[in-house]
């Protein structure tokens, strides 16, 4: 990282945001050379912009570290949630931990809810792949026949699943709750397949509109 563009970084990830007259103050540049290095780190996906209101004349623009730029940053979120959930097991054991994972996907869900009710059974598969794509995983999806597939190619717990994999469950039935289907888990990158692939078969429909289980033992 060129030397300019870290300080600029580090100056938003300590104070935040900042206009472009903080930071040619801090910088000792122009404002057109502060600008010309903000472009770039927005390019990179670094650098967020947003429009600065109550001010009178030309919109003053307000710079700000995007997810990615704060991803730049250690952080210690890892380390302390393998030890809450370490915690946990050894005050609850191991079902009063899956439990609270459970009660956990289900607030994770309840956010998205509204975007999904009401679409087509697989409008809502799709919405659901989209939803887990802006969480930062990527994402490919396929159906054959009747069962549909999300394949998640990047963990978004890696550090936590490796010493906690029953944090898996919580992400499964997060899947579950989204998708309104049944959804197993047939594939994982803990055991060293190319991705966590989730099995989705959704409820078929009765003759009289209402979803009807699917008979016992039947693919």
């Amino acid at each position: 990282m060129q030397a300019t563009r870290q300080q600029i970084l580090d100056f938003l990830h300590r104070e935040r945001r900042a206009t472009v007259k903080e930071l040619a103050a801090v910088l000792g540049i122009t404002f057109t050379g502060v600008r010309q290095h903000l472009a770039l780190l927005e390019r990179e996906g670094l650098v967020q912009a947003s429009e600065e209101r109550g001010r009178v004349g030309r919109p003053a623009y307000v710079y700000s570290l995007s997810d990615r730029g704060e991803d730049l940053y250690p952080t210690h979120y890892d380390a302390l949630a393998n030890m809450l959930m370490e915690e946990l097991r050894a005050l609850g054991g191991a079902d009063a931990l899956q439990r609270v994972l459970k009660r956990v996907s289900v607030r994770m869900a309840e956010q998205y809810l509204p975007r999904l009710e009401g679409l087509p059974a697989e409008q809502r598969l799709l919405e659901t792949a989209k939803i887990l794509r802006d969480q930062g995983s990527l994402i490919e999806t396929e159906q054959d026949g009747d069962t549909f597939y999300i394949r998640q190619c990047t963990c978004p717990y890696p550090n936590v699943a490796r010493r906690n994999p029953g944090v898996c469950a919580l992400e499964v039935d997060f899947v579950r709750r989204l998708t309104g289907g049944d959804a197993r888990l047939v594939a994982s990158l803990l055991r060293g397949d190319r991705a966590c692939t989730y099995r989705i078969r959704l409820p078929m429909a009765s003759e009289n509109g209402h979803m009807a289980e699917r008979p016992a033992g039947q693919n």
